[in-house]
């Protein structure tokens, strides 16, 4: 008894340290440079360097506008598309179940019943048979001992495809989170031309309808007339453009949302939006290799690792055992009578001898590793030429903000002008439609720069890796 407890101890000792042939694994060299690119247009990247960063920041954090934090709360409960990232991640963490109990052995108990006649020239007694056997057993079938990890490195490449899934489900948060932020960001913007097209419409109305009476009286030419009538028109134009535009955006919203967003949450135009926070981007290689895509990148390079060692492992022998321990009777009634134990002990050992389809798997796991290795790499360069991108914006917006800014002021001005050397007639028509054309160019442009810059924060979150 003690012996055969010893056996049994050794067995579970072997399964639980034995060998792995995978090889080690070793993170590849970031393929991009360790502090971002400078210059000119990264001259906001130093001076936001006391800024919070991105990494591990929640987005509840982020984010300041209370509306606009509803309408992502929202978002992640009821978008589909999260929804399935979630059912995705629930789904490999069942496959990597299954592969893990691999390691254990399957218990099953059995009861059979048969029933045998055999013909009397088959029988030993010289006449017709007709036996019974009753078996009820308790066993393993064909339970494989894991000498040498090819079922620990299934495991383990099955633990690290669940472990990218789940990083794939924090991209897509992220990402929703981004693409509500932006779609909510767009409708404020796009709000606010809408409520400048017009007012410009009133305006442009109440000056044709001024120059209709001016030439009413034969102070106004008909060209001036046309020139009026066509500058009407084309901020009409204006007005039913983005009028589509902020439907377009509300169907945006509801589609990334899951339903119908209610009114009081919607926002009324870009100035009434709180930012969000400004970020620092801290160093380059320690916040890329945190961003989701990345990690899921690396998981997945450790899969087609741990893969190796599984194909390593099918070059060595394959022990399984089989084993079962019951009762047998001729009678259902004398199965548990004493004197009527049943056992049976059945290793088995394959040993590999030519299997030309062996050295092909194997071929094949080290190509599938290095195809991951550049796809890794390659995600860190992506990652890398996003935030690269967004820090540029970030050090160039503020300063393309100032200029248009001024150019409102000195276009207001100019139609000012144009507009008093008109009445008292000194200059044509011509000049005024002219500045209120610039005019009503530099405010819409003025918009959509204030939407750049906070659109742009919202992707520096995203692009650096921000947090759930």
């Amino acid at each position: 008894m003690k012996r055969n407890s010893f056996f049994l101890v050794c067995v579970i000792v072997t399964l639980l340290t034995g060998c792995t042939l995978a090889p080690e694994y070793t993170r590849p060299a970031s393929p991009v440079p360790a502090d971002w690119p400078t210059g000119a247009p990264y001259t906001e990247t130093k001076a936001a360097a006391s800024a919070p960063t991105a990494t591990g920041l929640k987005w509840q954090e982020f984010f300041t506008d209370e509306k606009l934090r509803q309408v992502i709360e929202m978002a992640l409960t009821t978008n589909r598309d999260l929804r399935v990232a979630t059912l995705n991640v629930e789904r490999a963490r069942a496959l990597y179940g299954i592969q893990r109990a691999e390691l254990l052995p399957t218990v099953n108990a059995v009861g059979t019943m048969n029933r045998q006649r055999l013909p009397a020239d088959l029988s030993s007694t010289g006449s017709a048979k007709t036996s019974d056997r009753y078996d009820l057993n308790l066993g393993i079938t064909s339970w494989e001992l894991d000498f040498f990890g090819r079922i620990r490195n299934l495991k383990d490449r099955a633990l690290e495809e669940y472990l990218a899934t789940d990083q794939a489900r924090v991209s897509a948060q992220i990402l929703l989170v981004s693409a509500v932020a932006n779609a909510y960001l767009a409708l404020a913007a796009d709000r606010e031309a809408l409520t400048l097209a017009t007012s410009t419409f009133q305006t442009q109305k109440s000056s044709y309808n001024l120059i209709r009476k001016r030439y009413d009286v034969g102070l106004a030419s008909q060209l001036d007339i046309q020139r009026a009538q066509s500058q009407v028109d084309t901020v009409r134009g204006d007005v039913a453009r983005y009028t589509q535009l902020t439907a377009q955006d509300e169907n945006a919203l509801n589609l990334l949302i899951g339903g119908s967003l209610p009114p009081t949450l919607l926002p009324v135009d870009l100035k009434s939006v709180h930012p969000p926070k400004e970020l620092s981007p801290g160093l380059a290689s320690e916040v890329l290799l945190k961003r989701p895509d990345v990690l899921a990148a690396e998981h997945r390079l450790k899969a087609a690792n741990a893969n190796i060692g599984a194909a390593r492992a099918a070059f060595f022998p394959r022990i399984s055992l089989t084993t079962a321990i019951g009762t047998a009777s001729t009678d259902l009634s004398g199965l548990f009578n004493s004197g009527q134990g049943a056992w049976n002990f059945t290793p088995k050992i394959t040993i590999p001898i030519f299997d030309a389809r062996t050295w092909s798997a194997y071929d094949v796991t080290k190509v599938e590793r290095e195809i991951c290795v550049a796809q890794y790499e390659k995600a860190i360069q992506a990652a890398f030429r996003e935030a690269a991108d967004a820090l540029a914006v970030q050090g160039a917006v503020n300063q393309r903000i100032a200029a248009q800014q001024s150019l409102v002021q000195a276009v207001q001005e100019t139609y000012r002008l144009s507009d008093a050397r008109y009445t008292k007639g000194i200059d044509s028509y011509l000049g005024v439609l002219d500045a209120q054309r610039s005019l009503n160019s530099a405010q819409q442009g003025l918009i959509g720069l204030h939407l750049a810059r906070v659109a742009n924060l919202v992707t520096l979150y995203t692009v650096l890796g921000g947090g759930e």
